[in-house]
């Protein structure tokens, strides 16, 4: 276990790089609008698949 947290903070620091400050905002920019996006596509499907079965339901009890 300790070997294998000395070679993940070894490979920390010898091989990860961060990305500038620039690109972090544009990344970061690209997933708040895909997190966005994809929250009203759920909430969309969510809307029409509530409204099918409210109409099934209403149909089949009436």
């Amino acid at each position: 276990m300790f070997t294998y947290i000395k070679e993940s903070v070894e490979e920390l620091r010898n091989n990860v790089t961060l990305p500038s400050r620039a690109e972090s905002s544009n990344l970061m920019v690209i997933v708040a609008v895909f997190s966005i996006l994809f929250a009203l596509a759920t909430w969309g499907v969510d809307t029409v698949f509530s409204k099918v079965i409210k109409s099934y339901f209403n149909y089949v009890l009436n």
